[in-house]
């Protein structure tokens, strides 16, 4: 076993920890020993196989299948759960995918069925929602364990570990390649910073297709010899009711996850007294918020942190760091990168664990990444004087308001300090009168009332005139990505 890789982490986990609970799904509880011996059976199931994808919802299988693609040397493809099946075939087809694990129905649609004749070679049905009718050519998750689990990984350091790709919110998705070696040094740093250890009990939110659940989640785990706690979609009563009966420690989560549990009205009912650690991250993140979750959800430490698919995690706070700063900075650099700000203030990001590249796509990986190294984030920034990072905005959601560059972050971090608001996202619309005008999309708190004279009236005593959302719009919910991000490119689909 070649030390540096996944497959050999694992194997380090099960010599410290092999009794310990590894995995933790309902009535399925995997201590290290028994997860590297399902984690093994599933190698010899993908053996020979190059790339290997899985589209699944949090289970215990997803950990399973995609520790065991890497088992077998092969590069992980995670797919999103919430892609219709021409994006799914899109990306199977771009990564040229011949094995692949997959869900059959799940919330309403059977996505194994939906694949069609465009499904690869070799598949392995993950059980979901019940015992399904078999497929021909389709192998059963249950059939795996009659396999034999002696596996030597041929997996090394600085192959491909994983393909993740990109969440498209700005256009076709690109896949973003990663090695063993950079996965675990970006999951290390994440595991130093929130001090997590084989005491902590981790409920996973975030979709394990995103790094953040994946390599932030599962692989920092195994490093450590946390609990993963995979939860199969969020829903606020049952994230209460793990947090009390599995003495959940760590829970990261986008700031609405946070949100909806402090506003939730049965929190109360619950024991959150084992909580001590969150990470969250957004552009901007309410310092009530911050405060709220250290006070009313019991956290120990809360942290903010910054990253994207092509780098995962850059900065992140640091325990000792105050309310204050949690909120307004995404921390200090990590996992050994640089971080400085090139023209129009855009965050550029250099150091070793900045991708390999975009699969089969060089131009688009020349345009990221410049002759330097520096890898261009799209993100514009603010660094202080102790090289702690703010996320201004994307460039890209910029609007120019009678000839003044407007940022709307800055404007939903003021909409977060009004009382009653939950969240909000601010885009720029054609107004005749600035040329662009923001329009505030409001979500609020259950039970609160506010008018769109409250919003205004809150917004002058905090804004320059120039940066006033012209438009106020109320709604029950915002387009987002799984990952938390709002698909600002659908609300301004809907202003034309």
């Amino acid at each position: 076993m070649v030390e540096g890789t996944i497959p050999a982490t694992l194997d380090r986990a099960v010599e410290r920890f092999a009794g310990r609970e590894a995995l933790v799904d309902g009535e399925v509880r995997l201590t290290y020993a028994e997860l590297a011996r399902r984690v093994r059976q599933a190698a010899r199931f993908f053996e020979g196989h190059e790339r290997v994808a899985i589209c699944s919802p949090n289970t215990w299988h997803w950990v399973v299948a995609g520790l065991g693609a890497l088992y077998a040397g092969a590069a992980l493809v995670p797919v999103n759960t919430r892609f219709t099946a021409r994006e799914t075939i899109d990306v199977l087809e771009r990564a040229r995918v011949s094995a692949l694990a997959i869900t059959g129905t799940f919330l309403g649609t059977d996505r194994l069925a939906d694949l069609g004749s465009a499904r690869p070679g070799t598949v392995v049905r993950i059980p979901v929602e019940g015992v399904e009718e078999p497929v021909d050519g389709v192998t059963e998750w249950d059939a795996l364990t009659g396999l034999d689990s002696d596996f030597v990984s041929p997996a090394e350091p600085g192959g491909v570990s994983d393909i993740l790709f990109t969440s498209g919110t700005t256009g076709r998705s690109k896949g973003a390649m990663s090695s063993h070696r950079q996965a675990l040094s970006v999951a290390e740093a994440w595991a130093d910073c929130g001090g997590l250890t084989e005491q902590d009990r981790y409920l996973v939110i975030n979709p394990f297709f995103h790094s953040f659940g994946y390599k932030a989640g599962i692989l920092a785990a195994l490093l450590r010899g946390a609990t993963i706690v995979p939860q199969l979609t969020f829903d606020v009563r049952g994230t209460l009711r793990l947090i009390e009966t599995e003495r959940i420690t760590v829970l990261p989560g986008a700031p609405t996850i946070h949100q909806a549990l402090v506003d939730a009205p049965e929190r109360g009912a619950h024991d959150l007294s084992s909580l001590r650690l969150a990470v969250t991250g957004a552009a901007s993140v309410p310092v009530a918020l911050v405060e709220r979750m250290q006070t009313e959800l019991s956290f120990d430490t809360v942290l903010t942190a910054y990253g994207l698919t092509e780098a995962v995690v850059a900065t992140m706070s640091r325990p000792e760091d105050d309310a204050k700063l949690v909120a307004h900075f995404s921390g200090r650099a990590t996992a050994g990168f640089e971080v400085k700000l090139g023209e129009h203030d855009e965050v550029l990001l250099r150091g070793p664990n900045v991708m390999l590249g975009y699969l089969d796509d060089p131009a688009a990986t020349a345009e990221a990444i410049d002759a330097e190294g520096w890898l261009h984030t799209g993100d514009v920034g603010v660094l202080n004087d102790r090289g702690y990072l703010r996320i201004v905005d994307r460039i890209k959601d910029m609007y120019v308001s009678k000839g003044f560059n407007v940022y709307p972050a800055e404007i939903e971090q003021a909409l977060g300090r009004l009382d009653g608001v939950a969240e909000s996202a601010v885009i720029g619309v054609p107004d005749a009168v600035y040329g662009e005008a923001g329009k505030a999309y409001i979500r609020l708190r259950p039970g609160a009332e506010l008018s769109t004279e409250d919003v205004m009236a809150h917004c002058k005593r905090d804004l320059a005139n120039y940066k006033l959302p012209r438009y106020i719009e109320f709604v029950a919910d915002l387009p987002r990505t799984l990952s938390g991000k709002v698909l600002k490119r659908v609300l301004r689909e809907e202003n034309g």
